[in-house]
């Protein structure tokens, strides 16, 4: 019984992880689609050299992203295990999805371009809300998180400040390419993510799972004590 309750106990475990996973990697993609490329704005990391390879050659994120996490995913796995590598690839392959599903099924258009600072405040909230989703239970949601969490791991940094250092540095790149203006703004979009996740990670709050996914506490009736008749002759 005991063996029963501790394996039902560990996938009620990776299920609440998995079900996060899949939200964070869901709220990283509406941003990516609907705020960051409608407006212009680019994004660091892996997900920055997609959409730099979108508005250059039109590559769809959806799957040059995943092309790019492949060899660090593995690189994950040498390091970290096979769990951590299992949610890495259900973070990277659900990211995909919805992109793709957004890019092909999405109706909605969010033009900010007469207000970029509104939109890289909403682009910086919601990917470092996503991101620190993902981070937070167990995941990653490509091979710039999984980087960044093994340099974080390894030198004792935040795991935002490593974030907003890789995130510089594409985005460096993306200025031989990209209007000055709406780099400089992915740039603050960047800084706001990195504190997002920081926040997310370390926030007291817990994701918790759907009333009819939840352990249903035991209902065995309570045994209340009955007196004999020779206990009650022996009391007298």
């Amino acid at each position: 019984m005991r063996r029963r309750t501790n394996w039902n106990t560990s996938w009620m475990v990776a299920g609440k992880q998995i079900l996060a996973i899949l939200l964070g990697t869901f709220i990283l993609a509406f941003a990516y689609y609907h705020i960051n490329f409608y407006n212009n704005l680019s994004e660091g990391g892996f997900v920055g050299l997609a959409l730099l390879g979108k508005y250059l050659f039109g590559w769809s994120p959806a799957w040059s992203t995943f092309v790019l996490d492949i060899p660090v995913i593995l690189l994950a796995w040498w390091l970290k295990g096979h769990r951590f590598m299992v949610y890495t690839l259900i973070g990277a392959a659900s990211f995909s999805i919805f992109y793709s599903g957004f890019e092909q099924l999405s109706p909605f258009v969010v033009d900010l371009h007469g207000n970029l600072l509104i939109a890289a405040a909403l682009s910086g909230l919601l990917t470092g809300l996503g991101a620190g989703i993902v981070l937070r239970y167990g995941g990653a949601t490509g091979g710039d998180d999984v980087l960044s969490r093994l340099i974080s791991e390894w030198k004792g940094w935040k795991i935002g400040n490593v974030f907003f250092v890789g995130d510089v540095i594409v985005l460096g790149l993306c200025l031989f390419f990209l209007p000055f203006k709406e780099t400089m703004y992915t740039m603050l979009a960047v800084w706001l993510a990195g504190k997002m996740i920081t926040w997310t990670i370390s926030v007291k709050v817990e994701f918790k799972l759907p009333h009819f996914m939840r352990q249903e506490k035991s209902t065995a009736p309570i045994q209340i004590p009955v007196k004999t008749t020779a206990s009650v002759q022996q009391s007298h």
